[in-house]
């Protein structure tokens, strides 16, 4: 073999070894038919190459296996971890709907007994009334966190001035504040004129009711305060007090779904643990962040924000002037259609318009509504209830317009879902009440649509 020859094959040699150090396992050298010593080098090299590159696969297969692996035990810890919760705020679910029907069930039995006194009575209706409404509280809680997670929760933003939120929420907890010996202060960033924001009423309330309660609730002494200030473009507001605290390893955490069911101080389980996960969804739907800094046995300080204009001027402040509220009673007797299905429901609402209604219709499906409303078309009001058999009662409101447009339909249902309402009026409903169906709730939509 020539000189030049050797060359050019060791120079292959050096190319393949070169590829080889820079990662590349797929090169092989060429084997002649001469069967000479550079032949049998090439093979070597050759099954050197196989060998580096089926280690390499193998490291990478390694790899890849030990990533998985670590990845399928963090799935296996997050799993367990959510199954474990889930149970506590399934047994603490439990706990916290026996307890208030208990309470109502219990009472309701005292009730029968004949030899009450006055007292003794309307003590036990009092405690039937506040165990029904520690029941909805949970209800709603859950009927909140089901809406945020589906994306049902919309904004409904408006200008409100966030001194008087401040103020009324002080007014309305000061006496549970003081009724447990404990004091209860605001502070307040701006004045008046200049304290309106754009944003969604009923959730900043919702967000700070949630921080006070939880204040009042695990604390014992001392005081809480809540209030904001201005910072930059946000207002950030905040709820002190000087509980129990929040362990170290729940702070990260304390604003997750069902980490309540997991403390063990026996004041969290009283709630379906959900009233800071709910809080959070609202901060961050209106632009804003929650915090929290604690110390166990000390005092825990929330924090949030809310976006705020400093450039939108100033506003006239019209002051409020405390009075009696005064329910009015229509101007007439009303004839009533009752279109409920359920006996139950259907006795508490005879009893609720009994003292404005001077004759009353009744109707179990929403077939019965309309053949009713077409029987007597001088029916002044239809309280139509939206899950009827045969036809629901958005149905039968859509049937009943084709014929009389001038009687006024409320709807009430226990559905709580953002669209029930456009759906009842656009059915043709004039109004629509949700289930528990409060009285003066009810007297309100009466007396709106019949007391002009």
């Amino acid at each position: 073999m020539s000189k030049k020859l050797n060359e050019a094959r060791i120079n292959e040699f050096i190319e393949v070894i070169m590829n080889v150090a820079m990662g590349d396992y797929s090169v092989q050298l060429k084997i002649s038919e001469e069967n000479n010593y550079f032949d049998a080098l090439a093979m070597g090299i050759n099954m050197m190459v196989d060998d580096i590159r089926k280690s390499h696969e193998t490291e990478l297969e390694n790899d890849r296996i030990t990533i998985l692996n670590t990845e399928l035990r963090k799935a296996k810890e997050q799993a367990e971890e959510s199954d474990r919760l889930k149970s506590a705020f399934l047994a603490n679910m439990s706990h916290e709907i026996r307890t208030p029907m208990n309470g109502i069930l219990g009472f309701a039995d005292l009730l029968k007994e004949p030899e009450l006194s006055v007292v003794e009575r309307q003590e036990y209706i009092g405690i039937i009334e506040k165990s029904g409404l520690r029941m909805l509280n949970i209800i709603n809680d859950l009927i909140d966190i089901s809406k945020i997670e589906s994306g049902q929760m919309e904004i409904l933003n408006s200008d409100i001035n966030v001194n008087q939120q401040i103020e009324y929420i002080f007014n309305f907890f000061k006496p549970e504040v003081e009724k447990k010996g404990m004091q209860i202060f605001f502070e307040i960033g701006l004045p008046s004129e200049k304290a309106f924001i754009r944003t969604d009423r009923e959730k900043l309330y919702a967000i700070l009711t949630n921080l006070v309660k939880n204040a009042i609730k695990y604390s014992d002494s001392g005081s809480i305060e809540i209030g904001y200030t201005v910072k930059d473009k946000y207002l950030e507001f905040y709820v002190i007090d000087a509980g129990i605290g929040i362990p170290h390893n729940k702070k990260e955490i304390i604003f997750d779904r069902f980490i309540q069911a997991d403390i063990s101080d026996k004041r969290a389980f009283q709630g379906a643990g959900l009233g800071l996960a709910i809080s959070k969804s609202y901060v961050e739907m209106l632009g804003g962040k929650i915090w929290v800094e604690s110390d166990e046995g000390i005092g825990s300080s929330f924090h949030f924000t809310i976006p705020y204009l400093s450039d939108q001027g100033e506003k006239t402040v019209i002051e409020k002037i405390n009075s009696d509220i005064v329910i009015e009673q229509p101007v007439k007797k009303l004839k009533i259609l009752i279109a409920e299905d359920d006996e139950n429901s259907e006795m508490l609402l005879t009893l609720i318009v009994k003292e404005y209604c001077k004759e009353d219709f009744h109707a179990r499906t929403g077939r019965e509504a309309v053949e009713v409303c077409r029987q007597h078309p001088d029916i002044d009001l239809i309280l139509m209830d939206i899950q009827m058999p045969e036809m629901n009662g958005y149905y039968a409101t859509r049937e009943i317009r084709k014929f009389n447009e001038k009687v006024v339909i409320i709807a009430q249902t226990a559905y709580a879902l953002k669209d029930d309402r456009e759906k009842a009026i656009e059915s043709g409903c004039n109004d629509y009440i949700s289930k528990p169906i409060s009285q003066a709730v009810l007297q309100d939509l009466v007396n709106k649509h019949f007391n002009k």
